[in-house]
């Protein structure tokens, strides 16, 4: 059973690991070769998902080691990174993070795991927005939204995970989510589960895990609302003929948008193991459907300072950004001051963050403050603060 499990998490990372294909074109001109040829094009979704905000890292924990999280999680972000890895907390907890994100936006998330039945499951419920509010209005009649009227964006999402060990060595998890999506005067609402898979055991004498991970299954995304509720036909835009037509109302339609799906395999080892600290390695590779594959690989030590109470950990991570190829403008023409020049269109982005935690005993109230920063590129970088109890 046991070799039949394994062989089964390699077949797995195996698939994960082919690589996407460019879609080719059939020859136009009877197969001949010149520019009636074969014209290759990418067949990948950029643009084609709504609700992305699903894909935000929630943990300054997890947004440190670049995403590459889903083996190791054991503490209540499991309802988010790994459904699978939430029976594996040892006590009941309370987590909470906020970031302020580009472009004026925020984010808040904030979860509560509860383990049951001695370890064996456990039950979490989680909670994140994402948006701004109170910008102008710009429409063609007022360019400069000089009206007054302004409007906001609410992405909300609220989850429940079950997780349960079915072995020494294997647990896994679900977690259902309903999304809700407020656009100024319009909204759409979904639904999604994510699953989860954790596989642990000993390598070397050491922990070794492996997760395999798919979120955001679930319903399509539509809009309703008085902001598609129009009257036709509208007035003229200034400076064109108004032609005299009897006025009748209007209901417009959206098109619904898919959810971001993501599946992730990843592994984590510890490279060594004490009763005062552990230095973990971590990878994950990723699939989404409106991207193409990425992977990313990070690290973690955590230190215990004596019989304080007290520790610390210090994380880092590199993740690979397949779309993120865009060439910046000049740094010194005018308009594009705050561009950083040609490092921004590295793939490779940097994220790093560390912690603090005081728990005084195996039993009792803990603490713990985590901070990380993440390269956003072109964008800048984003500071998240997270602060969780246990007890």
């Amino acid at each position: 059973m046991r070799n039949r499990v394994v062989l089964i998490g390699v077949a797995l990372l195996a698939l994960a690991l082919v690589p996407s294909r460019e879609v080719q074109a059939q020859p136009a001109c009877g197969g001949q070769v010149g520019p009636c040829g074969q014209i290759p094009s990418n067949n990948t979704g950029y643009g084609t998902t709504a609700a992305e905000f699903l894909l935000l890292a929630p943990s300054s924990r997890g947004m440190a080691l670049g995403g590459s999280f889903a083996a190791l999680t054991t503490d209540v972000s499991a309802v988010y990174y790994n459904p699978g890895g939430l029976s594996q907390i040892e006590r009941a907890g309370l987590m909470a993070s906020t970031m302020n994100y580009v472009a004026g936006t925020k984010y808040a998330w904030a979860a509560a795991a509860f383990p049951m039945s001695g370890g064996a499951r456990a039950f979490g419920v989680s909670v994140a927005n994402f948006g701004f509010s109170n910008q102008p209005v710009y429409t063609v009649d007022d360019p400069t939204g000089s009206s007054g009227d302004v409007y906001s964006v609410s992405e909300t999402v609220a989850g429940l995970t079950y997780s349960q060990q079915f072995s020494d060595r294997f647990s896994a998890g679900l977690t259902a989510k309903y999304i809700n999506d407020q656009l100024g005067r319009a909204s759409g609402n979904a639904f999604a589960v994510d699953f989860g898979t954790s596989f642990h055991a000993m390598l070397g004498g050491r922990p070794v895990r492996a997760s395999f991970v798919i979120q955001n299954l679930g319903s399509t995304l539509g809009h309703t609302g008085q902001a598609l509720s129009v009257t036709v036909p509208r007035n003229p835009p200034s400076g064109q003929q108004d032609v005299p037509q009897e006025p009748a109302t209007a209901q417009l339609t959206t098109k619904d948008w898919p959810l971001p799906v993501m599946f992730r395999v990843g592994l984590a080892y510890d490279l060594f193991q004490t009763t005062a600290g552990r230095l973990s390695v971590l990878g994950e590779f990723t699939q989404p459907n409106n991207n193409n594959p990425g992977f990313n690989f990070g690290g973690e030590y955590n230190v215990a300072l004596g019989s304080s109470g007290f520790a610390i950990a210090g994380r880092a991570s590199v993740t690979y950004w397949p779309d993120n190829n865009v060439t910046p403008p000049d740094s010194n023409s005018a308009g594009y001051a705050g561009f950083s020049g040609t490092s921004s269109t590295s793939q490779y982005r940097m994220s790093a963050g560390g912690g603090l935690y005081y728990h005084p005993g195996t039993s009792g109230f803990g603490i713990g403050i985590d901070y990380a920063y993440r390269n956003m590129g072109l964008l800048g970088g984003v500071n998240m603060l997270t602060v969780g109890f246990n007890w």
